[in-house]
């Protein structure tokens, strides 16, 4: 049986998009949703200047609206039709085959970035499983992102590497000079320098599955795709459901040698996310300004350093008052339920390895995501970002000097 068969016969409901027969040597497939984007030939056109990597790219831009969207949204995306076919005429000897896809409209339940990246996805699937091409890469790109010349061949150099890995997130970069608007500019530095900080504080703690989880700045093998169980249809944070739970399988590695540049402008399309927080930003909401406290990931570098003596010892309810992790940290595995779930791990592991990787399946990063909201400001208050950035750095022994937006080390 090919990689993706069942795959495709459990989780795909939407009819096959694109019936032309593809290159025999195709090795990479970018998707990217797009949904009322006026400027979408700035990112075909981006892609479109990069150099040729060894195998065959096609890119899938999948035009998406709810069923009960507006005349403007429908129109936008008819134009967008339109123009993708325009470009491609004009284009015969583009280095991708360029494939835009129509399906019908999204339910109003589901509509939204997590089911298009899905359904665009899922064709990529399609296609590598048509040249039954397990390491096939589909790489996911957004509407309103520019990348850098080399963004195609570093993206096949890295999943070509001794590391083998089953992912990769991609350096990126706002593009914050396209904003005349002072404050707007702000939210945007501080919320790029969160995201920055979230994942080095994470890599601090020694969570082995630290990545940035960013939908316009990743790509994943096929194969991986397919026994991860495919996108999320969430209608936002799709990107962090699906990434996270890749660390699970294999190694994520991290793109430095390439960079993709998304917009940073206003949304209200989605609940959360860039866009909804630099809206609420612009509109007097000072949030941007504070994160999570830095103690807070140290407490939690303090409990990670205990798992071989978990892994040694028995720890029931009563067990954890004795502990040597934080109140904080101690009441959150007590309403987690922490010791049952430990003496499960516990039987199903024949050594250390085994314990170590189960126990990160379960204290993984929707469990700190969890902790961290849970604690915040229950035992936390929020912490100004610059000075936690700035405690992170020195406790990495870095120094404390941050720049805002510029928090790329």
């Amino acid at each position: 049986m090919s990689f993706a068969r069942r795959y495709i016969e459990r989780n795909i409901s939407q009819e096959l998009f694109i019936p032309e027969p593809l290159a025999s040597d195709l090795s990479m497939v970018v998707v990217i949703p797009a949904c009322c984007e006026p400027d979408l030939l700035h990112t075909i056109d981006s892609l479109s200047g990069c150099t040729p990597p060894m195998g065959s790219v096609e890119v899938l831009v999948l035009l998406n609206e709810a069923e009960d969207c507006s005349v403007e949204v429908r129109r936008q995306n008819d134009r967008s039709l339109a123009d993708l076919v325009a470009w491609k005429s004009r284009n015969p000897q583009a280095l991708f085959n360029l494939y835009p896809l129509r399906p019908r409209p999204f339910p109003k339940k589901h509509a939204g970035a997590g089911l298009a990246r899905k359904t665009g996805m899922d064709e990529a699937i399609r296609r590598f499983q048509q040249v039954d091409h397990p390491a096939g890469i589909l790489v996911s790109l957004d509407a309103d992102t520019l990348v850098e010349p080399n963004y195609l061949v570093e993206i096949e150099q890295c999943f070509a590497s001794d590391e083998r890995p089953i992912g990769a997130t991609i350096q990126f970069k706002h593009r914050l000079a396209e904003i005349a608007d002072e404050r707007h500019r702000a939210g945007m530095r501080l919320y790029e320098t969160y995201l920055h900080y979230y994942k080095q504080a994470l890599a601090f703690t020694g969570f082995p599955h630290a990545i940035y989880t960013v939908g316009s700045a990743f790509a994943v093998r096929a194969d991986a795709y397919v026994k991860q169980g495919g996108m999320s249809k969430r209608q936002a944070g799709e990107d962090f459901y699906f990434l996270h739970k890749l660390t699970q399988l294999g190694t994520v590695a991290e793109i430095n040698s390439t960079c993709v540049y998304p917009s940073a402008r206003l949304s209200d399309r989605v609940p959360f996310g860039t866009g909804p927080a630099l809206q609420k930003w612009v509109n007097g909401d000072d949030r941007l300004l504070q994160t999570y406290r830095f103690q807070s990931f140290l407490d939690l570098k303090d409990f990670l350093k205990l798992l071989p003596h978990l892994y040694k010892t028995v720890v029931d309810r009563a067990d954890l008052e004795k502990l040597p992790v934080s109140d904080a940290v101690r009441l959150f595995l007590f309403e987690d339920r922490f010791p049952e779930s430990l003496a499960e791990i516990k039987r199903n592991s024949s050594s250390f390895k085994t314990f170590e990787k189960r126990f990160y399946q379960y204290f993984n990063a929707f469990k700190i995501l969890k902790f961290q909201n849970f604690s915040h400001p229950r035992f936390y208050a929020f912490q100004d970002l610059e000075e936690a950035f700035c405690q992170l750095k020195e406790a990495n022994g870095r120094g404390c000097k941050v720049e805002l937006a510029l928090c790329y080390d």
